[in-house]
Order: structure tokens, then sequence, then C-alpha cells
């Protein structure tokens, strides 16, 4: 009885891990579904932010750009480098604001963990933080990742995509289909880790001195938080430009 239990103790335990949660969670109930409502909170802050910004500036353009046009198009000029750049010349155009809004979303979700007095904000359960501080945001992120350079390779080169699983050779078809699943995970869980990390030393180092040790820290994670934005926008882009180009 003890080796026919043994397996089925297994699962539950396995089942068990697999509720496990770090930190405690505002859960809303939507549709028969539980999702954790400080998330969405900091994501709607952060979409209005953008939302804002793009409005002001674009409601009055100007032949000349000045001031806030000025920089808006200077960003704009560094997107469409950034996907000329991984793309190629003919394929970017269309994959612009995709990878542009990839980055200003993941850029100023970091930065709004880092510079929002998130705290103040009381919840039932759990706390505010940036968006990106949850695994949920970081892996929607890496699906619509992989959802879009399956529908550029699609798009593209139609059912003959697929033809790249067996090149060079038919042996390694495990390994080329492994690689999409991994490609997603090592986006969601870098851009995770990364900014969780920066969030928990924080935490720990305005305990023991508020003020003094904490300040350069913040500055280095504001730093950081633009790296892993400009990451992850990359290699979204580099993903798509390989899928339609068709080889490693």
């Amino acid at each position: 009885m003890d080796i026919v239990r043994s397996p089925i103790s297994t699962l539950n335990h396995i089942y068990e891990i697999s509720g496990v949660e770090v930190g405690q969670h505002f859960y809303w109930q939507i549709g028969g579904f539980q999702v954790h409502g400080q998330v969405l909170i900091t994501s709607w802050v952060v979409i209005a932010v953008l939302l804002g910004k793009a409005t002001i500036v674009v409601r009055d353009p100007q032949t000349i750009p000045t001031g806030g046009q000025n920089f808006v198009e200077y960003i704009l000029e560094f997107f469409r480098d950034l996907t000329r750049t991984q793309i190629g010349e003919e394929e970017y155009g269309p994959w612009v604001p995709f990878i542009g809004t990839m980055f200003l979303f993941i850029f100023v979700s970091n930065w709004s963990g880092a510079l929002l007095p998130w705290g103040i904000l009381k919840l039932p359960q759990g706390e505010l933080a940036a968006p990106t501080n949850d695994i949920n945001t970081t892996v929607a992120l890496a699906l619509l990742t992989s959802v879009a350079y399956f529908y550029a390779g699609l798009t593209k080169k139609g059912l003959g995509y697929f033809g790249k699983y067996i090149q060079p050779t038919p042996i390694l078809l495990p390994i080329n289909i492994l690689e999409d699943f991994t490609k997603p995970l090592s986006l969601s869980f870098r851009l995770f880790g990364n900014i969780l990390a920066d969030e928990l030393v924080v935490a720990v180092l305005v305990s023991p001195v508020p003020l003094i040790v904490p300040i350069p820290v913040m500055f280095l994670g504001l730093f950081t938080s633009g790296i892993q934005a400009l990451i992850f926008a990359t290699l979204a882009a580099a993903y798509i430009g390989e899928s339609m180009e068709g080889h490693h």
C-alpha cells in the first residue's frame, strides 16, 4: 500500500506547492476568475499616464516641433532605429508601434515602482507596487511577444514558417521546439526577477538606514529599470526579425 500511495502523495505535494504565493494579494472576482486587483490598479495608472502624455502632445502638433513634441519625436525616432536594427529596413515599419508600446509600458511601470509612493495607499490585503513586480504581468508581456513573432513568421512565410524546426537537420527538432518555450520564460523571469530584487533591496535597506544608503540604490534601480525595458524591447524585436528571416 505504501508503494501505491507514494505517487499519489507526491502528486498531492506538487499540487500544494503550485498554490504557494509570494506575499499577500488583493483579489478581484471578474467573470468567475480571480485576478490581482493591485496589479490592475497600478497598470491602469501607467496606461493613463502614457495616454495622457500622448493626448497632450498630439493635441496641437507643430510643423517645427518644440518642447514636449520635440521630446516625443526623439523617442519615436529611437524606437524606429531600434526596430529597424533588429527587424530590417524593409519589414520594420509595422512593428514600431508594438515595440514602442512594450518599451514605454515596461519603462514607466518600472519607474513607477521606484518613484511613486504606492505605500501611502492602503489596501485590504497586499500593497501597491510596480506592475512588473508581478509575475503575471511579465508572463503576459512575454506571451504577447511570442504571439507577435509567430504572427510575423506565419504572415511572411505561411506554413513554410514551421520548416525552421527541422533546420539545419531534423535531429534538432526537439531543441528547436524547446527554444520557443524558453524565449517567453527567459523574457518574463528576467524582467520579474530584476524588478522584484531591486524593490526588495530598497525595502530592506530603508529599515536600518532610512536615508543615506537607499538613495544611491534607488538611483541605481532607476538606471537598471530603464535597461530592463531596453533589453525586453530589443529581444522582442530580435525575435520578430528572426521569425521573418527564417534562420537562427
